[in-house]
């Protein structure tokens, strides 16, 4: 793998890269979608190829429970599983520590969980994920972490933050196949001082591309942005950085200002599972409503995705009201197009110089 920037924005930290992996060139900044269990919800390949996804995520947790690891090998790894031929980036199982609290046991090695499934006990460490992931086979594997929960006190993060550095230190150690890179995750919640050590450490163990993670967990968009703020400059300049579970198209923009190359957030899929469709500007609107009911006009007219160049608004409220999938399907593939085509836009703006003005339209978007 190899990071290049190509471009730099004079008045902000954003810059211009492309990433290079064993499945293909990833264009930074980039948009991930999220393909937990193998699959971006109600998407094909197809469809994520003609969106022009180019590269997605899949969890280790989840994947490790069902189909499983057995299932896995025999398939060839995921690529081939899911029929899926350019990058992936697995996460490696932290979030879970931090969602599923009330499953698991923290043990000094790692995490004994009881599944959300059955019930049935196993257990996740560093090593664990490592091998998951290696046979998982992703492109960009993460080191095992946890995620701080929000509101903590400074010394609760104190103790995960050394929990964590601890736990990427194996992570580090651990074998993986050529061609697969592995990322460290910086936490320490919204103290300076621990984010900053945390940067430090991982910058020290050495990573192929640094994360920021424990972010999007409830804690307001200030202190987000705060956070970001010092940890990108310890962060090496010739290695990727990546925010995990962020975000709006606000926060999107304002992350790649603040020298950020690499997002995913579920937003886009969920959202549009409930019914709400992202609009020029980067506002929603809710597609179910009434007003809606005879609306023959596309979700937004200045959007030239498949969606919008073939149904209206009143065609799927329709689908929606009556619980049919194509509903969820054709708003989920418009509201991909928007959060892909928005960081197509931020890319041009660094190319040609205007990423300021782009930025300034965003700055009140939801």
């Amino acid at each position: 793998m190899s990071f290049a920037i190509l471009k730099k924005c004079s008045s902000t930290r954003a810059r211009r890269g492309q990433l290079t992996t064993p499945h293909g060139v990833i264009n930074t900044p980039i948009f991930m979608p999220v393909g937990t269990r193998g699959t971006v919800k109600t998407m094909s390949p197809d469809d994520l190829i003609a969106l022009d996804a180019q590269i997605i995520l899949g969890n280790t947790y989840h994947l490790f429970l069902r189909p499983g690891m057995e299932i896995m090998r025999a398939a060839g790894g995921l690529h081939r599983f899911m029929n899926w031929q350019r990058p992936i980036l697995t996460d490696s199982g932290g979030f879970q520590v931090f969602s599923l609290s009330s499953l698991r046991k923290l043990k000094p090695e790692g995490v004994e969980f009881a599944s959300h499934i059955d019930g049935s006990k196993f257990f996740l460490g560093p090593r664990e994920s490592m091998a998951i992931q290696r046979t998982l086979g992703s492109d960009i594997v993460m080191a095992f972490d946890e995620c701080t929960p929000y509101p903590c006190s400074h010394e609760q993060a104190e103790k995960s933050l050394e929990i964590t550095t601890r736990w990427e230190t194996i992570s580090r150690e651990q074998p993986l196949d050529p061609g697969q890179q592995l990322f460290g995750i910086v936490q320490g919640s919204v103290y300076e001082d621990l984010r900053i050590k945390s940067a430090e450490a991982l910058v020290k163990i050495g990573f192929e591309g640094y994360a920021i993670g424990g972010l999007s967990v409830g804690e307001p968009e200030e202190e987000m942005y705060k956070c970001i703020d010092w940890v990108a400059p310890v962060l090496p300049e010739d290695k990727p950085r990546y925010v995990m579970g962020v975000g709006t198209p606000r926060q999107l923009v304002e992350g790649v200002a603040r020298g950020i190359d690499m997002f995913d957030c579920v937003i886009p899929t969920r959202l549009a599972r409930h019914g709400s469709a992202y609009v020029t500007g980067g506002g929603t609107i809710p597609v179910k409503a009434g007003r809606y009911a005879m609306d023959f006009t596309p979700l937004d007219e200045n959007c030239q995705c498949y969606t919008c160049r073939n149904f209206t608004k009143a065609y799927l409220r329709h689908l929606l009201n009556v619980g049919e999938i194509l509903g969820m399907r054709l708003i989920t593939y418009h509201n991909l197009h928007f959060f892909l085509n928005l960081m197509r836009e931020v890319r041009e703006a660094l190319e040609n110089g205007t990423f300021p003005e782009l930025r300034a339209r965003y700055a009140n978007a939801d």
